[in-house]
């Protein structure tokens, strides 16, 4: 598997320090040339507001966390696009786990592959509790755990792991992206959904989804591998896609999940 995931990886980033600073200029050279890719991410925007609208009720802040090369403000420019490192596509840095807002103030935080980063996940959920106006909420897009995902994203990536039973919420990290456990959401928000419910009652987990894209995604390489088809084929993937739907439980690699303060 090793050596299949050198041959695939990306050569532009081989040399690539994921906590470093040049990552997010490296990927965004990737995204530039990946059509495929982008259209992923414009569907995961498409997603984040419907659900948004569906969930979440009153006026206040939208703010992406994470928000890195493919911010949501592209689709949307209502939203805020934060991120810990700042740059010139981002409107400012923000601490997930302490943030410089408001009580009550926030209508609706959007995170894509960003929870799973989070050293101290209770403290992120104790800022929900005091930054979201009542009936607001959060969207995570996160890595999924189907039998696909789990097989695929225990091998797929040298920097962060897969761990469904790691005991604890907290995952001893290294950096920003070094050492996360992608498995994160599902042992919080399904494996320990009763302890979630019972540390934070003014928080409740109103929807989850699996994404259907993932043929798409995984065809595109992501930002760090290698595009397996042409983009002049992205029809004939979205019609294999709406084939596989019944299956997309087994297959996806991400979900949704939609939380929201209690009103």
């Amino acid at each position: 598997m090793k050596a299949l995931r050198d041959f695939l990886s990306d050569p532009s980033l081989r040399t690539l320090d994921v906590d470093g600073p040049e990552r997010l200029e490296l990927h965004e050279k990737v995204l530039e040339r990946k059509r495929m890719l982008r259209e992923v991410f414009v569907e995961f925007h498409h997603s984040f507001h419907r659900l948004a609208g569906r969930y979440f009720k009153g006026a206040g802040l939208e703010i992406e966390l994470g928000a890195g090369i493919a911010p949501m403000r592209d689709s949307y420019p209502e939203v805020l696009a934060t991120d810990i490192v700042a740059s010139e596509r981002l409107d400012r840095a923000i601490n997930a786990e302490a943030m410089d807002l408001d009580d009550s103030s926030v209508k609706a935080f959007y995170g894509q592959n960003c929870f799973h980063h989070f050293p101290h996940p209770d403290q992120f959920f104790t800022e929900l509790q005091r930054t979201l106006k009542p009936g607001g909420g959060a969207i995570l897009i996160e890595p999924y755990y189907g039998a696909f995902a789990a097989f695929l994203y225990k091998r797929l990536f040298k920097s962060e792991g897969f761990d469904m039973h790691f005991g604890s919420w907290e995952t001893p990290s290294t950096g920003p992206m070094n050492g996360a456990n992608q498995a994160l959401s599902y042992i919080v928000f399904v494996r320990d959904r009763k302890l979630f419910e019972t540390k934070y009652p003014d928080l409740q987990i109103v929807h989850q989804e699996v994404c259907g894209n993932y043929p798409r995604y995984l065809i595109s390489g992501g930002l760090n591998f290698r595009q397996l088809l042409p983009d002049a084929l992205i029809p004939v993937i979205k019609f294999v896609e709406k084939l596989l739907y019944p299956v997309r439980r087994l297959l996806a690699l991400h979900h949704i999940v939609v939380i929201r303060r209690k009103p």
